[in-house]
């Protein structure tokens, strides 16, 4: 057992400060998604049609549509989602999000449109290791690596 004093540190994985950085991420990543999800359908509509790479074999306003619906069902899973392994599945599948949405993140830089202030090419590459940051937010907030382990 490991106490205050113990020269063994606490496991991060099941430790109280763990648990709630955990939860404190997963709350943060709910929090975008709901933000992102609601402005997808009301006040930056027309920003993110803009954002749909014109390869897309898709009408730019049902990605967006369609995209925002997703984003407001994986906020509001995040937000209320706390038992494994049910938890660790909205973490998967929001990581899943977030990796089919980076190829339109990659357009929008080689494309070189402009959208949210993002109107150099530098700004749109500083952009592109965010995604990445997202998906294992996802993953870790949401404690994947339990799922994992009682797969084994």
């Amino acid at each position: 057992m490991t106490t205050a004093t113990s020269p063994i540190p606490p496991d991060p994985a099941t430790s109280r400060s763990g648990r709630v950085a955990r939860a404190a991420g997963q709350l943060t990543l709910a929090a975008i998604l709901l933000t992102a999800g609601a402005t997808h359908l009301t006040v930056a509509r027309e920003e993110f049609r803009a954002q749909v790479p014109p390869w897309l074999p898709l009408d730019p306003d049902t990605v967006v549509v369609g995209s925002g619906v997703v984003e407001l069902a994986l906020g509001a899973a995040l937000a209320t989602t706390w038992r494994q392994p049910a938890r660790a599945w909205v973490g998967v599948t929001a990581a899943a999000f977030f990796v089919a949405v980076f190829p339109g993140n990659v357009a929008q830089l080689v494309e070189h449109r402009d959208a949210f202030g993002l109107d150099t090419d530098a700004k749109r590459l500083a952009r592109l290791p965010f995604q990445a940051l997202l998906v294992g937010g996802a993953l870790v907030a949401t404690d994947v690596r339990r799922l994992v382990r009682r797969r084994r």
